[in-house]
């Protein structure tokens, strides 16, 4: 069959615009695409054609995702003897680089000792600590780094470490009235492999006697709080408190009564002689929460877990009137303090009282202390309440396993850890004498 001539011409022109076809169909999704085509095809007369099409960007670049990118084609087609060509291109833009990360270039420090520098009357079966500034790696704390020596002797000792807190212990009781040198050396590096800028040395000297009762609590970073709690701190105004508070992983919000403004890493009160810390507070005070916290359950498994108690539930669990001499004591029921008591020891002299339920003291009654004894040297570890009533007056350490309540105008030379939240109504409470 005979074809016309304008039938010829539009097969000539479909087949011009054939490989346009397959060349738009290509740019799909951004992909790079065949070099360019010339075909070249008779007609009778002009018929430019152009098209172009759009593809997603190229891959962007390190640290980034790519940007947005154009792939375009045309085809021209010219009249007569005339050509058709097609282009494209594509193009992406490279992302934005991530976030550097800023290397750890500070050397930690040592930021507090027990016993401090200078201390006088320490006791002889004292273990010796020292707490850093930062996490440290546990492999760079040893006896090689970690030192006690009296004179040019080392004093043979294990060496632990633990939530921030180095913990020598001599493998005997040290001499009596003799002074000795605890030596942190620049060996001791941080997690991130910085070291201590120098050695961290510090002396102190020994009591004339060997203390009586048990070895002591050690409360770890719980022992840079006069209050420390998890779940809240309540107040009814205008109590006293000289020490720093804390609370975690309880937020500031759930600290009431004090009337706070935020400074930095802390926070301030009219009626707290130091600061007030709490778990949603700047950097680093969530970490050094964290570690408080956890310091403080150390404390209270080591205090209810000692065994062999020199006294099993004395008084029945009704101790009012009494005199109680240093060592480790121990009741299977609650204990109440209906009348006076005293707690007579020399100053390095150290009590226990581990109580399977709740610690009561009624309202106007006193604890005092005679024979040098000292409140830091008291440890009440409580699985239950602890409640001391209004205008009391209590000494030592409390480590509660739930909450702490003191009456109106209650006061305590001491410490209140509790595990779930301590309330307060004008009372006066105060860090104990090192």
């Amino acid at each position: 069959m005979l074809r016309s001539a304008s039938s010829l011409r539009i097969n000539a022109t479909l087949a011009a615009l054939l490989p346009l076809a397959i060349l738009v169909a290509a740019c799909d999704g951004g992909q790079i695409l065949p070099p360019p085509l010339t075909d070249t095809t008779a007609s009778t007369g002009m018929d430019p054609s152009t098209s172009s099409a759009s593809g997603s960007g190229g891959a962007g670049g390190l640290g980034g995702a790519g940007g947005a990118g154009m792939t375009t084609s045309s085809v021209t087609g010219a009249g007569g003897a005339g050509t058709s060509t097609s282009s494209s291109t594509s193009t992406g833009m490279g992302g934005a680089g991530g976030s550097p990360v800023v290397p750890d270039t500070t050397p930690p420090t040592v930021v507090s000792t027990d016993p401090v520098t200078g201390g006088q009357g320490v006791a002889a079966n004292s273990v010796i600590t020292a707490q850093f500034s930062e996490a440290m790696d546990p492999l760079t704390i040893t006896s090689a780094t970690f030192l006690l020596k009296q004179g040019a002797v080392v004093i043979p000792a294990s060496v632990s470490y633990a939530n921030n807190v180095a913990t020598l212990n001599p493998t005997a009781d040290l001499a009596f009235s003799t002074t000795y040198t605890a030596t942190v050396k620049t060996t001791s590096a941080d997690l991130a492999g910085n070291k201590l800028a120098m050695d961290y040395s510090w002396s102190f000297t020994t009591g004339a006697v060997l203390p009586k009762g048990p070895a002591p609590v050690l409360l770890g970073t719980a022992g840079n709080y006069v209050i420390l709690a998890k779940s809240a701190i309540s107040n009814v105004p205008t109590s006293l408190i000289t020490g720093d508070l804390g609370l975690s992983p309880a937020a500031a919000s759930f600290i009431t009564g004090f009337s706070m403004t935020k400074v930095g890493t802390k926070w301030t009160s009219a009626q707290v002689v130091g600061s007030v810390f709490a778990a949603d507070n700047d950097p680093p005070t969530p970490i050094n929460l964290t570690t408080a916290v956890l310091n403080m359950m150390t404390a209270y498994t080591d205090a209810a877990g000692r065994p062999t108690p020199d006294t099993l539930n004395l008084g029945a669990g009704t101790i009012g009137g009494l005199t109680i001499v240093p060592g480790l004591y121990k009741w299977t029921s609650s204990v109440t303090i209906p009348t006076d008591i005293t707690l007579s020891g020399a100053p390095n002299d150290t009590w226990i009282f581990q109580v399977n339920g709740n610690l009561v003291m009624s309202s106007d009654k006193k604890m005092t202390l005679i024979g040098g004894a000292k409140a830091k040297n008291i440890v009440w570890q409580v699985t239950g309440l602890v409640d001391f009533g209004t205008t009391s007056h209590a000494e030592g350490i409390i480590l509660s396993k739930t909450s702490i309540k003191l009456g109106t105008g209650a006061s305590i030379n001491g410490r209140l850890l509790a595990q779930t939240a301590v309330n307060l109504a004008t009372n006066k409470v105060t860090t104990p004498a090192p």
